[in-house]
């Protein structure tokens, strides 16, 4: 039961702060209560990436936890996006497997705590705010992927 509690908080987190991310955040609760997608705009707190699911999975792989920020994915789709902060789209722009989407494009979202139609997240919003570092990322889809500071020495 304390685990469920935990769980539920941390849902309720993510949710609370991806729903503040939009700038109608009742609407996007609203279309979360008739179990559908919510269409947030980017651009109020951050950008979405797209990335083919495939290697988004490889990617995952390439970046420690704490280093990830929320990953959206479809799978009916086979793509995924990544929350990244709003300035990222210059330091991605000569990744060729990562196109960043302009500012009010909408990113349809299931809450935080499961999945609606073929869309789940793989990195849960937690509340925190915290995204994806735009060089994390681009390192992480390049030739050697993304190393660890350890790794690197």
């Amino acid at each position: 039961m304390a685990q469920q509690m935990r769980l539920a908080a941390v849902y309720e987190a993510g949710d609370a702060w991806l729903a503040d991310s939009s700038a109608h955040p009742t609407l996007v609760r609203a279309a979360w209560n008739k179990d559908s997608l919510a269409p947030i705009a980017s651009g109020g707190r951050w950008l979405a990436a797209e990335t083919a699911l495939l290697d988004t999975m490889k990617a995952l792989n390439r970046i420690c936890e704490e280093h990830r920020g929320p990953v959206l994915a479809d799978t009916e789709a086979h793509k995924a996006w990544w929350l990244v902060s709003l300035d990222a789209a210059d330091e991605l722009a000569d990744v060729r497997q990562v196109t960043v989407h302009v500012p009010g494009r909408p990113l349809h979202c299931p809450p935080t705590g499961w999945h609606l139609d073929s869309r789940m997240w793989l990195c849960r919003p937690d509340g925190s705010g915290r995204l994806t570092e735009p060089a994390v990322l681009a390192a992480a889809f390049g030739p050697g992927g993304h190393r660890h500071p350890a790794e690197a020495r």
